[in-house]
C-alpha cells in the first residue's frame, strides 16, 4: 500500500545544487505558497525554509557512516547567523532568539557536519527553530545521537527529515520578527538499503520523553507532508 497523498500537497520544486540529499523525487507539501517557501542548499543538507514562521519546514540529509566519522573531529563553531539569502522579512535575527528563553535549535545537527564549511553552515538559522532548553540539550540530543548510531550500524545511505510542527491556530511567537514556536518536533528516518522508515515525534516541551518511534504513514498523516513520493517504505 503506497502513502497516503496529502490533501492539496504541492510538490517541491528548485534544490537544484542539492538533489543527492533526497532519496527520490522531492516531497510534496500542503500550503507551499501560503508558507512562503524557499529552497536553500549547504554542503551537507538542504532546507526547505518558510518565510511565515521563520523557520524550516523541513531540513533533510543523506547521512554515511564515513561523513559520521569523519564529523567526529570537527570543532563546535556556536556562531549562529542570520542567512542572507533569504529577504529580510523571511528570516529570523540573532535578536529574535534573545532573551525569549528557547534555544536556537538545529533541524540539521552540527554533529553531522563532516568539514569545518558544512560545521559553520549548519549555525544558520534558517536551520533553526525555537525549541525548549532541556528538550534541546538532553531528550532531543538523544534522538540525534541515537540517529547516528544507526546511521553507523547502516549498509547504505540514510535519508533524515527533520522539521517542525504547528498548532492550527495561536502558535507562539519570539521576537521583533515573530518567529513562530513549535508544538511539536519530529525526524524521520530512511534506510534506502533496507527500504524501511520510521519517525520521532517530540513535544517542544522541556519535560518531554521520546516514546516509541511512529510509522512513516502516520508522520504524513499528522504533518500532511509526503516526504517520500513513489517510495513505499516498510516499518
Amino acid at each position: 500500500m503506497r502513502p497516503p497523498t496529502a490533501v492539496s500537497a504541492e510538490p517541491v520544486t528548485g534544490f537544484k545544487q542539492c538533489r543527492q540529499f533526497f532519496p527520490g523525487e522531492l516531497p510534496r507539501v500542503p500550503e507551499l505558497q501560503a508558507r512562503q517557501s524557499r529552497d536553500l542548499c549547504y554542503d551537507a543538507f538542504a532546507v526547505l525554509h518558510s518565510g511565515r514562521t521563520k523557520t524550516p519546514i523541513f531540513a533533510v540529509e543523506k547521512l554515511t557512516r564515513e561523513q559520521l566519522l569523519d564529523a567526529k573531529d570537527e570543532e563546535r563553531t556556536n556562531r549562529f547567523f542570520p542567512d542572507a539569502r533569504l529577504p529580510s522579512a523571511e528570516r529570523a535575527t540573532l535578536e529574535d532568539y534573545k532573551g525569549s528563553g528557547f534555544d536556537r535549535g538545529h533541524m540539521a545537527p552540527a554533529a553531522d557536519m563532516p568539514t569545518a564549511q558544512a560545521m559553520a553552515q549548519s549555525f544558520s538559522l534558517a536551520n533553526m527553530v525555537p525549541q525548549a532548553p532541556e528538550n534541546n540539550r538532553k531528550t532531543w540530543a538523544g534522538l540525534e545521537g541515537a540517529t547516528r548510531a544507526y546511521v553507523k550500524r547502516a549498509k547504505g545511505p540514510v535519508y533524515v527529515f527533520t522539521g517542525p510542527v504547528y498548532p492550527k491556530a495561536g502558535a507562539q511567537v519570539i521576537g521583533k520578527g515573530r518567529v513562530w514556536v513549535p508544538a511539536q518536533l519530529y525526524k524521520l528516518v530512511y534506510d534506502a538499503g533496507s527500504n524501511r522508515a520510521w519517525a520521532q515525534w517530540v513535544e517542544n516541551a522541556n519535560d518531554a520523553q521520546a516514546g516509541k518511534p511512529i510509522t512513516y504513514r502516520d508522520l504524513v498523516a499528522r504533518t500532511g507532508i509526503e516526504f517520500l513520493p513513489g517510495i513505499d517504505p516498510g516499518e
